[in-house]
């Protein structure tokens, strides 16, 4: 009888971009075409070498997602090599999920093409804006019409499963500008993506846009009037209801707080990721959890490229500290990322995962989240499998961010 494997979730991370948009606060910066090429030779080794370090027989990647940086910006053929590589060295189910994370400005027809050869099922594109004067404020490095444009190439390259990333609370945008980005991409031809990213855009320290905007969060917190082009905070909060309003007519359903899909569309790395599922990454500073260690590779591309030159590799050269993943942590952890899902935390599945009920951990909170009415117990099954799980209320999502710190012991 053949072994139950667990399932295995990888990711790489592909650094390098056109440019860096203002907003960005992600490792990648422009490079060479010779950097690129030592980068996929440096990402070949790690992946061989890492994967010669875990019990593989024992794992299923049910999952590969290239991230980034832009992924589409390097040669098609690295992409391909990768994914063989991964093949060779690592059992992947039959229909695993394999994204790639896209700059419409750096598709082409000929590299779509080599996508789909080398089994990538699933795109994700990241659009932003369907205004180009807000792109362009972006700093990105497409219009909405090269969008459409390399969208429908996709189509043709045999794609049917495309992911569209939308950001909203940009500077200059209006509540009926973002509504015009939602419509946009619903109405894309030949047919809509199966998927929906919104995210609000968040300025962060050390990005060009924190030097530029960050003064109005400062006055807004002081009671002074607003002065620079950021919408204001019932602007943005219009915004996220009529994200799930708008997409929800067009048979988009939200399974989790900035995702939105299709039925059968749900990007499975994702969910996997929420639902505590080992994960190793590959690249710069690329982050791993697996048997109950977490450790991230360094964020600095001269070290890493250096240390996987040569015979003699050791990747604790590449690795940051080890950490180990106490029970208390896994705790934590699992329901601040399981309650990001519109389905919320099982009780069975924390009872089996931690040995615990979830009320002798969290009755506490749990008990002041349901009086607040910002967290609801709900049966999910009947019969046999009658199971209750707990999730965020509308309210509750409103204020995430305060419902899910408070899971923290």
């Amino acid at each position: 009888m053949e072994t139950m494997r667990k399932p295995l979730e990888l990711y790489i991370h592909i650094p390098f971009c056109v440019k860096k948009c203002g907003y960005c606060d992600f490792i990648s910066a422009p490079a060479s075409e010779a950097v690129h090429l030592a980068y996929k030779k440096a990402l070949l080794k790690e992946i061989r070498m890492a994967a010669g370090e875990i019990e593989k027989e024992a794992y299923e990647v049910n999952s590969v997602f290239f991230g980034g940086g832009t992924p589409s910006i390097i040669n098609a053929s690295y992409i391909e090599e990768i994914i063989l590589c991964i093949r060779k060295e690592f059992f992947v189910n039959e229909s695993a999920e394999i994204t790639l994370e896209a700059n419409p400005g750096t598709l082409t027809e000929k590299k779509l093409g080599i996508y789909r050869r080398a089994g990538v099922n699933r795109l994700s594109i990241g659009l932003q804006s369907a205004d180009d004067r807000e792109l362009a404020i972006l700093g990105r490095i497409h219009t909405f019409e090269i969008f459409k444009e390399r969208s429908r190439m996709a189509r043709k390259a045999g794609f049917k499963n495309i992911n569209v990333d939308l950001m909203a609370a940009l500077p200059e945008q209006t509540e009926n500008s973002f509504k015009n980005s939602l419509r946009a991409v619903t109405a894309l031809e030949p047919c809509p993506p199966e998927h929906i990213s919104v995210y609000s855009l968040i300025i962060e320290e050390g990005t060009p846009f924190f030097g530029k905007y960050h003064r109005q969060a400062e006055a807004r917190a002081e009671g002074e009037e607003d002065t620079d082009p950021l919408p204001s905070e019932e602007a943005e909060r219009n915004m996220y209801y009529e994200t799930r309003r708008i997409l929800s007519e067009y048979g988009y359903g939200r399974y989790e707080i900035s995702n939105f899909a299709r039925k059968g569309y749900e990007c499975r790395h994702n969910i996997g990721y929420w639902d505590g599922v080992s994960y190793l990454g590959f690249g710069i500073s690329a982050a791993s959890y697996i048997e109950g260690i977490r450790f991230s590779n360094t964020p600095d591309l001269r070290k890493y490229l250096f240390s996987l030159e040569g015979q003699t590799i050791d990747l604790k050269k590449i690795r940051r500290e080890e950490e180990l993943v106490t029970p208390k942590r896994a705790m934590e952890e699992y329901m601040f990322l399981g309650l990001r899902m519109m389905k919320g935390i099982s009780e069975k599945v924390f009872l089996e995962r931690f040995g615990s009920q979830i009320g002798e951990i969290y009755s506490t909170v749990l008990d002041k989240m349901c009086e607040e009415g910002l967290m609801e117990r709900y049966q999910n099954n009947t019969g046999e499998n009658m199971d209750f799980c707990w999730r965020l209320t509308d309210r509750g999502i409103d204020v995430s961010n305060y419902v899910l710190a408070a899971f923290l012991l």
